[in-house]
């Protein structure tokens, strides 16, 4: 939100443009004229933020009084948001020694189901062969 200074400084260089005044003075004046507006804009947003600053402690005043006179507890603020783990961007990245426990573990599942397949097989040669040797 500009305020009335912001808005007349601006329609003054707006005049000035049009009336075509080109010498070296303006350059030295616009640039005057702009650090007076910046100047105005920090001042206004000091001042906004110091007035919602206040009515933010009078209205924590008004709370407090309301707590006091009905004997209520203050609300304990949540120091940290869970995040939802079934939303898979919001879940917490993983280090590399946990990336590395997983692969370390893919790896013996993979090296284990490897050996349970190899260990079947042999046993069904083994009695492959061993019916055929009963047979003669």
């Amino acid at each position: 939100m500009t305020n009335m200074y912001t808005i007349l400084t601006m329609c003054a260089q707006n005049i000035g443009q049009l009336g075509g005044d080109d010498d070296g003075g303006d350059k030295d004046k616009d640039e005057e004229a702009e650090r007076e507006r910046l100047e105005a804009i920090r001042e206004a947003e000091e001042r906004r933020k110091d007035k919602h600053r206040k009515m933010e402690e009078e209205r924590e005043k008004m709370r407090q009084d309301i707590r006091d006179k009905y004997n209520l507890k203050k609300p304990e603020e949540p120091k940290e948001p869970d995040p939802t783990p079934d939303n898979p961007l919001n879940r917490k990245k993983k280090t590399p020694e946990e990336l590395a426990r997983e692969a370390e573990l893919e790896d013996e599942d993979e090296l284990t189901k490897l050996k349970h397949t190899l260990e079947t097989q042999v046993n069904e040669i083994r009695q492959q062969i061993e019916g055929k040797c009963a047979l003669q």
